[in-house]
């Protein structure tokens, strides 16, 4: 897996290398601003841009947009996004285009190795990753007339765990259920949020689109 990192934290970007490295992956960039970012994502294509919300010189989210730029730039793109905060819109602004391969976590997550790593890996293979704590706060925000109001508690337990980046089989195991049951509630989710089959855009990133609107 080839890796960028964008953080303007020397301590952090050479932790996050080691740790990359050390896993087998190889860290083609390392940048501190959200313009060397796109450039590096530009010339190395990565399977993975590891960002930093808040970068120079304002820090507030230059390392989002240049995120967003750098997925536009290069469709296809995967980004892990770290954020000290949950700041639902950023998750919102990542997902906007419903094809997957983004996350978001905060960067206390980066201290359980095995959590990172494997946000990391699922983001680069096209999913998507949530931070339980962003997930918990959508939850919590859900207005009225949300759709995710219509989904059962069972459901909603199994959209939470779609949004955290989670197979179904993992789910499955998580729930002690079987995957058929598993595979039954996300179609049901899917039809209760209005989600048509589209070929061009993946159902499990537009359900976690949905309630992110809400």
């Amino acid at each position: 897996m080839r890796v960028v990192i964008a953080d303007d934290s020397v301590l952090l970007r050479e932790g996050l290398v080691r740790l990359v490295e050390e896993e087998g992956s190889e860290v083609v960039a390392v940048v501190g601003d959200g313009p060397s970012l796109v450039r590096a994502v530009a010339e190395h294509r990565p399977d993975v841009a590891v960002v930093d919300v808040r970068m120079p010189p304002t820090h507030t989210d230059e390392g989002l947009r240049a995120a967003v730029e750098a997925r536009a730039a290069v469709p296809g793109t995967a980004v892990l996004v770290l954020s000290q905060y949950v700041e639902v819109a950023y998750a919102d602004e990542l997902l906007a285009d419903g094809r997957g391969g983004v996350g978001y976590l905060l960067k206390d997550r980066v201290a359980d190795l095995d959590a990172f790593l494997a946000a990391l890996t699922g983001v680069a293979a096209g999913g998507t990753v949530l931070d339980p704590q962003v997930v918990a706060q959508l939850f919590a925000r859900r207005r009225a007339d949300d759709p995710v109001r219509r989904l059962t508690p069972r459901e909603r337990e199994v959209l939470e765990l779609v949004a955290e980046g989670h197979s179904n089989a993992a789910i499955a195991r998580r729930l002690v259920v079987s995957g058929g049951a598993v595979e039954k509630h996300t179609q049901r989710i899917f039809a209760k949020l209005g989600l048509a089959p589209d070929e061009d855009r993946n159902s499990r990133v537009l359900a976690t689109l949905a309630y992110l609107r809400s």
